[in-house]
């Protein structure tokens, strides 16, 4: 049935808009093939025009055609005198119920299925049994319906659903502020209170979220015309909400446009970010992979993952962000979870190059010519930042003369500056494997501060003269000036030291003067805490398959025993001189465990002990105001002093001293050091964090690239339960838990990796018992 022209001309007195907006999906096929939501239409302006009275009247005296007749349906005197109830069901009624939250279908009553549920056929020929409550409405005049003539009854509907009846019928009744029963509006506006009116009725008003509301009193319903405000403002939201889905509907064409790219076709990952709307939903994604979104970026990016067909988890997000070439296949993602900043801002960066071109040196008055001096530094091959540098001499008397030379930083800044205030709220510089991202500007920390082989550098050198048994008999701290002869790695440093080249004798002092060191701090009761350390580098991060350079450090080669002793020596001499001082200074102690160091003597020297060491130490403790005992190094003070390009507690430290030696008061008191310390401290345990979770990923994508069934060999570190125990691989540096059947703490195990997945950090290995090909 077509509409007559007296609807025709009711719809005429509605807005354009308002038809635009109301544009139904026909009901035949919505409803048969069960729509996505309950609610069938769109948004609706504000009607303009008003209905007047003579027109209503002629809607109601308006004898449509009995369509009801067609089709076998009984009249309303029929209904009227049954009065059914949804919940007083019985076979042959028609209904409509709740498939599920989002659909609701047509159906018609067979049979009951236990107490109170009952079977019934729905539009789709299915049978399902269905709970009272799930009833939205009884189709009234429907007794003994043939459910094979839903579809037809359906099609009949179609006809009658115009919307913007709802509008027309809003004015009139919201002006008299008359509410009304479904069968009453179908009265009003089709001048019927038969089936199919009743239900296009109940149809409309249930679907409607604009101009009616629901309200329930003592078992039955009426419909409230809303407020005009109200309706004004669902209608603002019914267009945001349009707006909203056709940006989203744009996006996530885009999305499946660069997802169907091949890789080096993708859009890069600026491209992303120009367009205000795309970047706030792509920055929404971001977020939400890496479990760091608000309310709102929550919503947005669940919408975009259920659009493209992604389920609503991070990983579904990180996956859809690396499939459109947004992120790359390895991306650090604890770089946004933590929100690290890896770029200076361009005052920092504007001031650091005025550092640069002007940096007087307000101690040149006072600084020793210490450039004859042999000078090594010794440090890892990809080190950017060169901080610290040692030299040694022998005495007539015998006696070993040692000197620590460190970069001198703060000849270029002033104690809170913003340079000063930009280190300390980064803590340290961050070391990736894929980067480093440096405490101070890059051209500041890895040029002017650092160390420059055959250039005079400006240094504060720490010099010590050793009793013959490791313990100190007098030191000295002075500004200075030194001209690097070495800068070695530690594996060409220890190659200089088997060569036992004769030119080289100040290397060879400073390994004896290292090994007598290491003998006092064992009498001291220092404890071995030393692990195999791995170190990796990968120079094409954003690659698909990135170049990995694994390096496992040995922690017995002598060049870095020999660099270990001589920061320990240079920590203790600060501690010594703050305390002669009465300079406060950030002092780091660490009390002695109640475990005699004797107890894991038995253990076999090297990660198994350390382990077992490292299980009972007390925690660590911080003094600012005078030196507090290290147990674990043996020493009676320690003040951290040796990298103060990378470590801020380290440049405080240099700050109070240089003005005790320019013979000023430290700019710090004991409680301002207490509360910086703590501010870059925190920053301290995200660079470790980031450090560490960094390296497993990439130490797993390593394993994970290795060939099938490689064997491992590893030490027990340790049993957790039973025989599951806690494993080294040796030539790898990662800790992994696994059964053994048989040894010991200490003892070798072989293995094969069974699984490895780096972005889950899922690591799986078997054992393979001894004589096993």
């Amino acid at each position: 049935m077509r509409p007559s022209p007296m609807v025709a001309r009711v719809a005429s007195g509605c807005s354009t808009a308002a038809l635009a907006f109301f544009r139904l999906r026909p009901l035949g096929r919505a409803a048969r093939s069960a729509p996505a939501g309950r609610f069938a239409f769109s948004g609706i302006a504000t009607c303009r025009g008003r209905l007047v009275d003579s027109v209503l009247q002629e809607l109601r005296s308006r004898r449509l055609v009995r369509i009801s007749a067609r089709i076998g349906l009984q009249d309303t005197k029929e209904l009227s005198d049954s009065k059914i109830e949804k919940k007083t069901l019985q076979k042959g009624l028609l209904l409509e119920f709740d498939k599920d939250a989002e659909r609701a279908m047509l159906a018609v009553v067979e049979r009951p299925d236990g107490k109170k549920n009952w079977i019934v056929t729905d539009q789709n020929g299915t049978l399902s049994s269905i709970k009272p409550q799930q009833v939205t409405y009884v189709v009234p005049g429907t007794m003994n319906f043939d459910c094979s003539r839903i579809a037809e009854f359906l099609e009949k509907a179609e006809d009658l659903l115009d919307p913007t009846i709802l509008e027309c019928a809003w004015m009139e009744l919201s002006e008299k502020d008359k509410s009304v029963t479904v069968e009453e509006f179908a009265d009003i506006v089709y001048g019927s209170k038969e089936s199919l009116e009743s239900y296009c009725a109940h149809f409309l008003l249930s679907r409607d979220i604009v101009y009616f509301v629901k309200v329930e009193s003592r078992g039955s319903s009426t419909y409230q015309p809303r407020t005009s405000a109200q309706v004004d403002e669902l209608l603002r939201r019914k267009l945001a909400k349009e707006a909203a889905d056709k940006e989203l509907e744009e996006f996530v064409d885009l999305l499946k446009s660069a997802k169907a790219l091949p890789l080096d076709s993708k859009p890069s990952k600026s491209s992303w970010l120009i367009d205000e709307k795309v970047k706030q939903k792509i920055e929404s994604l971001q977020a939400y992979a890496v479990d760091a979104c608000n309310d709102a970026q929550r919503r947005m990016a669940g919408n975009i993952l259920k659009a493209m067909g992604f389920s609503r988890t991070s990983s579904a997000a990180l996956k859809l962000l690396i499939n459109v070439g947004y992120f790359p296949v390895h991306v650090n993602l604890d770089l946004f979870r933590y929100d690290v900043q890896t770029t200076c801002t361009e005052e920092v960066l504007s001031v650091a190059e005025e550092l640069l071109v002007d940096c007087p040196d307000s101690d040149k008055h006072i600084r020793k010519d210490l450039s004859n001096l042999r000078v090594y530094a010794i440090d890892v091959d990809e080190a950017d930042e060169l901080d610290d540098a040692l030299s040694a001499t022998r005495l007539p008397d015998g006696r070993i003369k040692v000197w620590i030379h460190v970069a001198d930083p703060t000849c270029f800044l002033q104690p809170r500056s913003i340079i000063d205030r930009e280190a300390m709220h980064r803590g340290t510089s961050i070391f990736l494997p894929t980067a480093t991202f440096p405490m101070f500007p890059e051209r500041l920390a890895m040029n002017a501060m650092s160390l420059q082989q055959g250039t005079d550098c400006r240094s504060v050198s720490v010099s010590v003269t050793l009793h013959p048994d490791g313990s100190i008999a007098e030191y000295t701290i002075e500004n200075s000036v030194i001209k690097p002869t070495y800068m070695l790695t530690y594996e060409g440093a220890t190659e200089l030291l088997y060569m036992n080249l004769e030119e080289e004798e100040d290397l060879r002092i400073l390994q004896e003067a290292a090994s007598v060191r290491a003998q006092w701090r064992c009498s001291q009761g220092s404890i071995d805490t030393s692990m195999i350390e791995p170190r990796i580098k990968v120079a094409n991060p954003d690659d698909p398959e990135p170049n990995i350079n694994l390096y496992v450090e040995d922690q017995n080669n002598p060049a870095m025993q020999l660099v270990t002793e001589m920061m320990i020596l240079c920590g203790e001499v600060v501690a010594a001189f703050g305390a002669d001082n009465n300079i406060p200074l950030p002092y780091r102690g660490h009390p002695q465990s109640s475990t005699a160091v004797s107890a894991f003597a038995y253990l076999p020297e090297g990660p198994a002990r350390s382990v077992a060491n490292i299980s009972v130490l007390r925690a660590a403790e911080m003094d600012f105001r005078k030196p507090v005992a290290h147990g674990v190094l043996g020493v009676p003070g320690y003040v951290q002093f040796t990298s103060p390009i990378r470590r801020y507690v380290d440049l405080l430290a240099h700050y109070q001293v240089k003005a005790f030696l320019r013979g000023d008061t430290p700019p710090y008191s004991a409680g301002d050091l207490e509360g910086m310390t703590f501010i870059a401290s925190m920053h301290v345990k995200v660079a470790r964090r980031l450090h560490s979770n960094s390296l497993r990923y990439w130490l797993l994508e390593y394993l994970r690239r290795q060939p099938k069934g490689r064997k491992y060999k590893s030490l027990i570190l340790k049993f957790i339960k039973g025989r599951m125990a806690t494993l080294l691989l040796v030539d790898v540096g990662i800790q992994v838990t696994t059964a053994v059947a048989a040894g010991k703490v200490g003892d070798e195990a072989t293995v094969v990796v069974e699984m490895v997945h780096p972005r889950d950090d899922i690591l799986s290995v078997t054992e393979i018992p001894e004589g096993t090909d």
